[in-house]
């Protein structure tokens, strides 16, 4: 086994199923006004997004830890299908960053939405564990963000 190929093997799945319909929680990967909401770990802001969401179109956001520090990422937009899938490309803007696939898919599942979320490939196992928190924070702040949307078009 080369080293291109275990790299390929460190990835990051996240499962959750959503009281809300497939139709809100894909709306809600799709805007800034959404995004800024809930994207970034517990007790993050999103001080900047830009989102161009079609096919070959570019992201880039700034999300702001509790204590002030700014990380900026980016990446394009690969594949969309409304209310199934969405791929696209995520790379931190720092020195060493090394870019990833993210593939995030949206099934109905008993009155709400199963999503799951991968990323690959992570060049450590450590970094694979640093975004699987980060991730499982955001999809937390997720599953509170579309709950309150939910209610608002009840």
């Amino acid at each position: 086994m080369n080293a291109q190929t275990l790299k390929q093997e460190i990835a990051l799945t996240i499962t959750r199923v959503f009281d809300a319909p497939r139709s809100l929680v894909f709306e809600v990967w799709t805007t800034p006004e959404h995004l800024v909401r809930w994207w970034g770990p517990k007790d993050f802001t999103v001080p900047a997004i830009t989102v161009d969401f079609r096919e070959g179109g570019a992201w880039r956001t700034c999300i702001r830890s509790p204590e002030g520090q700014d990380y900026w990422a980016h990446g394009i937009y690969r594949e969309i299908v409304p209310q199934s899938r969405i791929v696209l490309t995520f790379r931190w803007e720092e020195e060493s960053a090394t870019d990833t696939l993210i593939t995030v898919t949206f099934e109905e599942a008993a009155g709400g939405t199963r999503l799951t979320f991968h990323q690959t490939p992570f060049p450590t196992v450590e970094s694979r564990d640093s975004h699987a928190e980060g991730w499982g924070e955001c999809m937390d702040r997720l599953a509170i963000y579309v709950a309150g949307q939910k209610e608002a078009v009840e």
